[in-house]
């Protein structure tokens, strides 16, 4: 499949989308049998959670597993609801991978440019170059990508370690470790074990509508992927976020208490009421970029308690001193403190930390 011929695919009508959604699911199914695999399907928000019930409406009897321990409260309570869910232990804890690898910040691409900036060590000294200059040397033939550099914001507040490579910036360098492998060590790799010690292929909830990086998986491989050490399936690839409600409302599915209900707006689009879309308690991607109310000041609304440690005290520098997602923000110029915090009032904070508890 093309891009364009992808591109198409998206125009369809949600009627058509389901049927195409619906052929792909049947053949992974077969492909399956046909070469002696189980299937499973991997289960996290209210995408995937519609794709469960999905799977059930057109026969496709399909194993639900999660590492459900890292989706939000209200999460967890659908998947217990699910009949044979299959709960995968997460290989690290939230606090061991923001303590030891570092935190989950900007976007998983330039976070792992940011963390090879950060090793002192570093031999990729032609890529440590290309990140700060976007000069390829060598290897590149000598040619320019403003796509490996990061951008100059980023190579000033992280880039420090190298800034012989930009003596034109003043960069600083960072008082906490920022990574992209958080995903790697609690969901994608004890669900990848899992699913190679049972002999299992995965469907996955994914769209290309969302973006980044799975946009460009997807377009280029498609709904169904069988390759020499991946397979899997995404039946709803060329799904829009409209497209997907109208099925979760079809479907009757359990919206959690997240992201609220599915309205329909004045104009007939559908959204949710509270959250769009959710993830790790924890995760930072994109934060820089959302609008007030964000991800953590909806945590702080949810459970003031569990706000405070992730934002103050879930981990310890090299002084011995606490810290959290508030150090990060503050560095990177997002807002999080709420309006009764703002004045640098302590008291406040206090008072309501005591009414919480």
């Amino acid at each position: 499949m093309t891009p364009q011929e992808f591109r198409y695919l998206q125009t369809l009508s949600y009627d058509e989308k389901v049927k195409h959604a619906t052929i792909k699911a049947r053949a992974f199914r077969d492909w399956a049998v046909e070469h002696e695999k189980d299937i499973c399907v991997s289960i996290g928000g209210l995408d995937s959670i519609t794709l469960y019930y999905f799977l059930k409406k057109i026969g496709v009897n399909a194993v639900p597993a999660s590492v459900s321990v890292l989706e939000d409260i209200s999460i967890q309570k659908i998947h217990r609801q699910i009949p044979g869910m299959v709960f995968i232990k997460p290989y690290k804890s939230k606090v061991q991978v923001l303590q030891e690898l570092g935190f989950p910040v900007i976007s998983k691409g330039k976070a792992a440019k940011i963390s090879n900036l950060q090793n002192p060590d570093n031999p990729k000294q032609t890529f440590i170059h290309a990140i700060m200059t976007g000069d390829m040397g060598e290897q590149g033939h000598f040619q320019h990508s403003d796509k490996i550099k990061l951008p100059e914001k980023w190579i000033r507040l992280f880039g420090g370690l190298y800034n012989e490579h930009r003596p034109d910036l003043a960069c600083q360098v960072a008082s906490f470790k920022v990574s992209a492998d958080c995903c790697k060590w609690m969901k994608e790799k004890p669900a990848q074990d899992w699913q190679k010690e049972n002999n299992m292929v995965p469907y996955l909830g994914l769209m290309a509508s969302e973006g980044g990086q799975r946009e460009l998986g997807l377009v280029k491989n498609g709904c169904n992927y069988y390759g020499k050490t991946t397979v899997r399936s995404c039946p709803f690839a060329i799904f829009m976020r409209q497209d997907l409600l109208q099925l979760a409302l079809d479907l009757h599915v359990p919206v959690p208490e997240i992201y609220g209900t599915i309205e329909r707006a004045a104009d007939r689009t559908l959204y949710t009421t509270k959250a769009q879309r959710t993830g790790c308690q924890m995760c930072g991607f994109g934060i820089h970029i959302e609008k007030r109310p964000h991800r953590f000041d909806r945590l702080y609304e949810r459970n003031p308690k569990e706000w405070d440690f992730w934002m103050n005290r879930c981990c310890t520098d090299e002084s011995g001193e606490k810290y959290g997602w508030g150090r990060v923000l503050d560095y990177i110029g997002v807002e999080w403190l709420p309006e009764s915090m703002v004045d640098g009032t302590i008291a406040k904070y206090m008072e309501e930390m005591r009414v919480a508890e």
